[in-house]
């Protein structure tokens, strides 16, 4: 064999070289490269999209975020018509450990506005030694609603459903009777009736339902061709008599399945619970807050883990995806609505 010249043994090399070269991209070069990930949106309403929108993101159709998820509840647009040349009038809403009273401007039309509100006051019964007592305390809280504008006339007084039994209620009705003041009391049915037709929009009266959650019933309402419809069930403090939950779920079920399928697209909600749910979430002093789910709440005392529960159950018998709390209305203002204007 003929010994191979430098420049030969330069070809070869060079040969070898690049064999290897090209063969080491062949079988690895395909490890080497990165990945390409390619991520598709799940189809809406699949188990992969309902896990998506828990994380955080909205719903690819509506553009909002589901029932009870994401981190903030969705603002409700509707804006309720202000009265025009409206008169101020006064409602007290008489219970066993305090009051709530309301002035409100009401118009020909039945629009209205609320203009004063105070919850919880007490000072009448705090020191409520004699009947006399009583009926100076009551002169004087009457006497902050005359200042206000609102005439003699116009001032009402409304027992709760709730509050009927209390005995401290008794001693105010007599006091107030002998002011020659009317006291009117009401049946939870016709509560119920007299929520609806505060919180209830025109607008929405062939397409939603109205909840009062209160502390001894709740009163689920609607309008069934026209006419007020009416049904009570368990309050809040349920919880005090030993009933289990169990028991007020099944019961809150039945009553509130009574509500027909076309206005379960939204229920108008009021009610201490209600607030206190709409306290966590309200935006600013908007009038409609957008509840969210219950199972997203986290309330301590034993009262607001009741109406939690009934809450939870309205929902669940009706389906319904969308809870307003009205921060203005409730059903004493329904009963002035129904006074001649």
């Amino acid at each position: 064999m003929q010994r191979i010249t430098l420049a030969g043994r330069l070809i070869i090399t060079l040969i070898v070289v690049a064999a290897v070269y090209f063969g080491f991209r062949y079988f690895a070069g395909s490890r080497l490269a990165p990945a390409v990930v390619t991520t598709t949106r799940p189809a809406p309403g699949t188990e992969t999209d309902t896990e998506m929108d828990t994380a955080g993101e909205t719903d690819a159709e509506t553009g909002s975020t589901p029932f009870g998820k994401g981190s903030a509840a969705a603002a409700f647009a509707y804006e309720a018509p202000a009265p025009v040349n409206g008169k101020l009038k006064g409602v007290v809403e008489l219970g066993a450990s305090g009051f709530n009273s309301f002035i409100v401007r009401i118009d020909k039309d039945r629009r209205w506005k609320l203009e004063k509100a105070d919850f919880g006051n007490s000072l009448v019964l705090e020191n409520m030694a004699s009947d006399d007592d009583v009926r100076k305390g009551l002169k004087a809280y009457i006497g902050q609603m005359l200042d206000y504008g609102v005439g003699g006339r116009d001032i009402h007084f409304v027992v709760s459903s709730g509050a009927q039994k209390a005995a401290g209620t008794a001693i105010i009705i007599k006091a107030l009777k002998s002011l020659n003041y009317v006291v009117n009391t009401v049946t939870p049915e016709k509560e119920g009736v007299l929520g609806l037709r505060s919180v209830l929009p025109p607008a929405y009266a062939g397409k939603a339902f109205v909840t009062d959650i209160g502390s001894g019933n709740t009163k689920i309402s609607w309008l069934a061709g026209g006419a007020p419809t009416s049904v009570e069930t368990y309050g809040a403090k349920y919880f005090g008599n030993g009933t289990a939950d169990a028991t007020v779920a099944t019961d809150v079920k039945a009553k509130a399945e009574q509500v027909p399928a076309a206005l379960r697209q939204t229920c108008f909600i009021i009610g201490g619970v209600p607030f206190e749910m709409a306290k966590k979430v309200r935006s600013g002093k908007e009038r409609y807050t957008v509840l969210k789910a219950a199972d997203t709440y986290q309330l301590d005392n034993a009262k607001s883990k009741a109406g939690l529960n009934i809450y939870k159950s309205i929902a669940k018998a009706t389906g319904c995806q969308q809870f307003v709390f009205d921060w203005d209305a409730n059903f004493t203002i329904g009963y002035l609505l129904t006074l001649p204007q």
